[in-house]
Parts: C-alpha cells; structure tokens; sequence
C-alpha cells in the first residue's frame, strides 16, 4: 500500500509542500475510459514506468462527473467496454451511469492501473524539451519529464458554459448537468433547461415527475429513436459468465448492427427508413399537433448526434411541461426570455449546453519546444495524423483525437483502434533505439486532405445542420468519414517513414521500416 501524500491532509496547501521532480517513460494525463486503456496497452507494450495525472479524487472521467439523473448510455453495453475486459454482468442492455463507472473502477483495479494514478493532480502546462528529448509537465503538485505523453482527457470533459445576458446574475441556482447541483431540490421548483441534446434527452424525464414546471429551450429540435433498452435477466447473466464466445458474439452482433447503421451515415439516401422511423415515434408519442412540429427536425437524421430514448417525447407531452422551440436571448432576474420573445418565470436554471468537444481545454495546455500550444498551431481546427499525432509535438499522442468520431459507433471501438497504433509505435521506438519521433507535416497534411475531401457526401457534413463537428471555423474537425473497420485497418499499420525520428547518436533522420507487434487488444 503506498504512503498517504502530505498534500491530501486537510488544510495543506500544495505550495507549503517542496515539489519532487518524477522522471517517468510514460505520462498520461487523464483516467477514464481512455486513460485506463493506454495505461493497459501501454503496459502490455513493455512500458511499465508510467502514471496517470488525474485532477479529480477518482477514476472515471465522464462517467465520474456526470450523475444527473437518468444519466445512461446510449451504446449498448456488450459493445460499451473494453474488447479484452467484458462485463456479463451488466443489468441493462444500455447501462447506466452507475454500473459504467463501476466497471471503470473494476477494470482499473483488476489490471493494477489504480495504483498509477496520482490522484489530486492536474497537469497545467506540458512542453517538449528538445535537448534531453522529454516532455516536462507542470502540475498544481509536482514536476514530471517523461518520454511519451498521452493526452487522455477525452472531449466529453469539461462543460461549455452559454454565455447568456444576465445568467450570471440570476437569484436562483444555476448548474450544467454534468456538474449537478444534488444538493438542490426540485421538488415543486420552476425550472428552465436550456439545450436538447444527449443528456437533457435524459434528465428531463428523470424530473419531470417532481418539478412543479419545466421550461424546456430547445433551440433546434432532435432526432429521437426508440431505445431497445431492458433489463438483463439473471439467467442471461450467467449465461453470458459461463458462455464467453456467447458475449463475443453479442459484441460482434451489435457492431454490426451499428456498421450497418453507419453505411447511411457516409450514404445519407439510406438514412431514409431510419428517419421514419424517428418520425413514427413522435407521431406515436406526441399527439398535439403543434407541439409535434416544434419537435420535427428540418435537416436529415445522423447530421447531429442521434439520441435514443423512450420517455423523452412522453415526458414533454405532460401538463408541467412547455417547450419553447427558440434559443434563449437573456435572463433578467428570474426570468428567462427566449429570442422568439417567450418568457419563463423560474427558480432554477439547468443547462445541457454540451462540452468543449473540439476546443478541448488541454490544446491549451501542450506546448511545443518554442512554446506554441496546440491550440495555436491549430488556429481553431484540430489536426492530427491518423487523429493520434501532431506535428511539431514529437513522441506525443492523442486519445479520442481529431478526424475520428463517428456518430454510430462505439468510443470503445475507436479507442482500441488508436491503442493498437500507440502500441505499434511504442514498440518500434524503443527496439529501434529512438529518442524522439515527429510526424511529418506533409504526412499530416496529406491525411487531414484526404479526411477532408471524403467529408462532404456524408450525413455530418451534408445533413443541412449546425452541429458540434463542425469547428469555429466552421470546418468538420471531428468526424471520421470510412467504416470503423477501415478505421482499424489503418491504425493496425504504424509507418514509421510518416515520421521524423532521432536516436542518442543521431540527428534527426527518416525512421527505419518498421518491425512492429500489435497492442494485443481486440476489437470490436
């Protein structure tokens, strides 16, 4: 059992305490489901000198900060976990909040990650030295160099804050969902939800029963399908314990439902049925006809994330319940005026506004050795090779990077794909003796092109909505436009002649080709 840090009794300030200096081979700043599964891969790569750099007291990452009620996902489960770690005993065939981040803990422990993380530590400024080829972290605690860094922060992180006229002056309480006020009855309380998105789709049915009214602002209606969701009975849990190939072919059922799924979104004349289907389910749901066409999108379905629920529509039919179909212009005192003019008298304001997804507050955070940031380099449109590596930020990785969401499939799926490529590099690095490895920009460039030229045909880019996977330069920064399976296969083969590399001995020069293992991860 470690030693209790100093620093974690109460009333000691980190500042009283001398800073120690932690020389380390790897540093991943981050513990949830993708800082959990670099550390895994990352150790099963031979790199058993690493740790974790979390800022909270616990493991978890989203599935840590979110517990609004309701809060759920809307993968299925069998494919929402690690291939090398699955669950038989999840209790609903869409897991909730609880259960997630209690198999986050499971895992973590099971595969002796817990006792990497240093706890309470929040990485503030990372920047490559060129001289002794580390990256020097900064942190609200200690010093760190290490060889390799992994940004693991993830994109669903840190909450994006309106900035509404007046909000910050309103008399009530104000909170995003993913930071919920628990300490805040609502029972009989006026409350206005501003957003409509993945987590409202969740808690608004979750407090509809006990608030006395709910204003919901919905500044651009949603597509909604039926959840298949239900409870997992104790017979097929211990089916699925005693059958493990019966879980594997559960999986691999379910990721091809989704691939089969995400064929409409690279050909939107596909998502046709799909989209009847969403329609059908409001008609079903919602009978006020009015209501029904503030609720009906105006741009074709997968163009923004696709949400699941079967209590969302219900819940807004309800006599407590008003949706105004406009953004909100300002709150004044305890009124919130929507820019159609529409005004709501409330006690409490909940904002399912999103979060910084390609914005992420670590871009500003990764400096290069003349002291750029991520965030200047990119000028507001994320970039990276294969969505993994930056130029001018040699022996750096990115979890969950640019170019490679997708809006059907499993983060899962597209993590262990990334895994699998960092493994791969890790590996040749260190037999072929290397110091350092940069991507080549032209390498770089030719990659985010051909991101960029495929982009245009697909549901995201030409679906006629704004949504969050176009950047503030109004570029899609975020989307992968292949299959999942093309994905994998592109990850799986680490060209080391995309990068420029030095050894102790050496200035820089072309890597050599490449001898390479896999991560020893599966997927799906």
């Amino acid at each position: 059992m470690s030693r209790p840090d100093p620093r974690d009794r109460p009333g000691t300030s980190p500042a009283l305490v001398s800073r120690e200096t932690h020389d380390v081979e790897a540093l991943v700043i981050g513990s949830g489901l993708s800082g959990i599964g670099a550390a895994i891969a990352l150790r099963r790569a031979g790199v058993h000198d690493l740790v974790l750099l979390e800022k909270a007291h616990e493991l978890g990452g989203t599935w840590r900060d979110n517990t609004y009620p309701g809060c759920a996902c809307d993968v299925p489960s069998a494919l929402y976990s690690y291939s090398f770690a699955p669950n038989p005993q999840w209790t609903r065939a869409f897991a909730g909040q609880a259960e997630i981040r209690a198999y986050l803990h499971h895992t973590a422990s099971t595969h002796g990650v817990t006792p990497l993380i240093h706890f309470g530590t929040e990485a503030t400024r990372a920047q490559w030295d060129v001289h002794d080829a580390r990256w020097h972290v900064e942190t609200n605690r200690d010093h760190y160099r290490a060889r390799f860094l992994i940004a693991a922060a993830g994109p669903w992180h840190e909450p994006l804050l309106p900035g509404i006229p007046g909000l910050a002056d309103f008399p009530g309480a104000v909170f995003h969902s993913s930071r919920w006020r628990h300490d805040v009855d609502l029972t009989g309380a006026r409350v206005a939800v501003v957003g409509s998105g993945a987590s409202a789709v969740q808690f608004v049915p979750a407090i509809q029963p006990r608030v006395g009214r709910l204003h919901l602002f919905q500044r651009t209606a949603q597509w909604v399908l039926p959840k298949p969701d239900h409870h997992v009975p104790r017979a097929e849990r211990w089916l699925l314990r005693r059958l493990p190939a019966a879980q594997r072919a559960l999986r691999h059922a379910e990721y091809a439902a989704l691939e089969t799924l995400g064929l409409g979104f690279r050909h939107p004349s596909l998502l046709r049925a799909v989209q009847r289907v969403g329609t059908l389910h409001l008609r079903a749901t919602v009978k006020d006809p009015g209501l029904r066409r503030a609720l009906t999108p105006d741009y074709t379905l997968g163009c923004k994330r696709l949400l699941l629920s079967n209590t969302y529509y219900p819940a807004l039919t309800r006599p407590n319940v008003t949706v105004h179909a406009t953004a909100v212009e300002a709150v004044d005192g305890g009124r919130v005026i929507g820019s159609d003019g529409s005004v709501a008298e409330v006690d409490t304001i909940i904002l399912g506004t999103g979060f910084h997804i390609l914005d992420m507050p670590v871009a500003r955070r990764v400096f290069d050795a003349d002291g750029a940031s991520l965030d200047d380099h990119w000028k507001g449109s994320p970039d990276a090779y294969l969505g993994t590596t930056v130029s001018g930020f040699p022996n750096a990785f990115l979890l969950l990077g640019p170019h490679l969401g997708t809006g059907h499939s499993s983060a899962y799926t597209v993590l262990e794909a990334q895994l699998d490529y960092v493994s791969r590099a890790v590996r040749h690095f260190r037999s072929a003796g290397w110091t350092s490895m940069d991507v080549r920009p032209e390498v770089q460039a030719a990659f985010s092109a051909e991101v960029q030229q495929a982009l245009p045909p697909t549901v995201y880019n030409a679906g006629g909505c704004s949504s969050y996977y176009l950047d503030g330069n109004g570029r899609n920064s975020f989307s992968w436009p292949w299959s999942t399976g093309r994905m994998r296969r592109r990850l799986a083969a680490f060209d080391p002649e995309a990068y420029v590399v030095t050894s102790d001995t050496e200035k820089a020069r072309p890597a050599p080709p490449l001898v390479s293992r896999g991560s020893g991860l599966a997927v799906p």
